[in-house]
C-alpha cells in the first residue's frame, strides 16, 4: 500500500483555509489520502464530534458586535460565544465574530436561524461555527442575533466586545447619529427594559404593582392609600427602566433622554433599541 506524502505546502494550505492548527492538518490530510477537499470535511467532521461532546459546556464568554450599514437605515448585532475569556480576545475570534456580522448585515435575515443558513466560506455559517470548535477546542455557538431598522440606526460596541447596542431614530442626520451613539450608550449603562412605558409588558406592571402595595402595607399604610401609594412607585419604576424617560447620563442639566433628542430637533425620538450582552 503507498504511502501519501503530505507536503508542508499542503499543510499550510489548509492551515491557511481553515485556521486549524498544523499538526490537525496533517492528520486531516493523511486520514483524505492528500485530497484537499477531503481533508476539509474531516476537519469539519471532527468540529461536529467535539461540538457534541461539549454541548453542556457553559458558553459565556466572546465577543459581541454590532454594526450599521453605509446609508445606516439597517444594523445588526451578534454574539459569539465561547467558553473561555482567553479565547474571546483573540484576534482571530473577533474576526471571525465580525465576518458573521458582515455576512448578516448584508443579507439582513429575519432571525438567528435564517443567520445559520446563510452562505459563509463554501459552507453555512451554521458550520463555519462547527468547524471552528474543533480549532479552538471549545464549545462555540452563535448566541444571539438582532436586527433594526428606522430612519436612522446607530451602534455602539461597550469595551472589550461585551455588549452591543443599536438605536432607531425617527429623523436621519449628523448631528442625530452622533446624538444616537451617546443614547446607545445610555443603553449599555442603564439597561432599561423598554423606549417607553407602553413597551413595558403588563405582567411586569402588575406585579410592581402588587410589590408597592406589599412593601406599603408593611410599612402599615392604611389600605385606602395602597393603591396610590404602588401608582406612585410604578411611575418611579417607569423614569428608572424606560429609555425615553431615564435621565441622560451624559447630560449635566439633569435632563431625560426624550428631553434631550427635542432639544434637538421636537421630532426626535427613539423608535427601538436592541441589547445584547455577554453572559
Amino acid at each position: 500500500m503507498d504511502v501519501v506524502k503530505i507536503s508542508a505546502s499542503d499543510v499550510k494550505k489548509l492551515r491557511d483555509t481553515t485556521g486549524a492548527g498544523m499538526m490537525d492538518c496533517k492528520k486531516a490530510l493523511k486520514e483524505a489520502g492528500g485530497d484537499f477537499d477531503k481533508a476539509i470535511e474531516v476537519l469539519r467532521k471532527t468540529g461536529q464530534k467535539m461540538s457534541a461532546k461539549r454541548a453542556d459546556r457553559d458558553a459565556k464568554e466572546g465577543a459581541v458586535i454590532a454594526l450599521v450599514s453605509d446609508d445606516k437605515t439597517k444594523g445588526i448585532i451578534v454574539r459569539l460565544s465561547c467558553e473561555t475569556d482567553f479565547v474571546s480576545k483573540g484576534d482571530k475570534f473577533i474576526n471571525l465574530t465580525t465576518d458573521f456580522a458582515k455576512v448578516a448585515l448584508a443579507n439582513f435575515p429575519d432571525d438567528l436561524e435564517a443567520l445559520l443558513a446563510l452562505e459563509f466560506e463554501g459552507m453555512t455559517v451554521g458550520e463555519k461555527v462547527i468547524e471552528q470548535v474543533a480549532v479552538v477546542g471549545e464549545k462555540l455557538e452563535i448566541a444571539a442575533y438582532e436586527k433594526l431598522e428606522a430612519a436612522m440606526v446607530a451602534p455602539y460596541i461597550h469595551m472589550g466586545n461585551k455588549a452591543g447596542v443599536l438605536v432607531g431614530l425617527t429623523k436621519a442626520s449628523d448631528e442625530f447619529y452622533e446624538a444616537g451613539r451617546g443614547v446607545a450608550m445610555q443603553v449599555a449603562a442603564m439597561k432599561p427594559l423598554a423606549v417607553d412605558k407602553d413597551g413595558i409588558d403588563s405582567s411586569v406592571v402588575e406585579k410592581e404593582i402588587e410589590i408597592g402595595k406589599e412593601i406599603a402595607r408593611k410599612e402599615g399604610k392604611p389600605e385606602t392609600m395602597l393603591e396610590k401609594i404602588a401608582m406612585g412607585k410604578l411611575g418611579k419604576f417607569f423614569k428608572e427602566n424606560t429609555l425615553l424617560n431615564q435621565l441622560y447620563v451624559k447630560s449635566t442639566s439633569k435632563e431625560t433622554v426624550s428631553v434631550y433628542l427635542k432639544s434637538l430637533d421636537s421630532d426626535l425620538t427613539v423608535t427601538d433599541f436592541k441589547h445584547v450582552t455577554l453572559g
